[in-house]
């Protein structure tokens, strides 16, 4: 695998980690979430980073397999760009239904 895209994979990955340590010896609760900004903030810009990544790995093997890819990269440039229309539902589904997906998918892609 060519070291640049291993590199947005890993940084992919430690996004996730980041975000997961957020909630660590606690119950993710959607109440806690969205009364606490600086950790709102926080996942917002590991998501952003997460779409980065996976943007550049794209651009730079258009046929390299990541599920989802344009949506996580969407995701990302709405996070950006349009930063006042970024429902706390969407992010928090993001968390919970998303990422521990994406975990697997990249934690494999990092074992071939």
């Amino acid at each position: 695998m060519d070291s640049e895209i291993k590199t947005w994979l890993y940084d992919v990955l430690q996004s996730i980690i980041e975000i997961e340590s957020f909630f660590a010896g606690r119950p993710k609760i959607f109440s806690d979430y969205t009364s606490d900004t600086r950790t709102k903030r926080a996942i917002e810009r590991d998501i952003e980073i997460i779409g980065e990544a996976i943007n550049r790995i794209l651009k730079k093997d258009k046929t390299f397999k990541i599920e989802n890819a344009q949506r996580i990269i969407g995701t990302r440039n709405r996070i950006a760009h349009g930063y006042d229309k970024i429902s706390d539902d969407l992010i928090w589904s993001i968390v919970i239904n998303h990422l521990p997906k994406l975990k697997e998918e990249i934690t494999a892609l990092l074992d071939k």
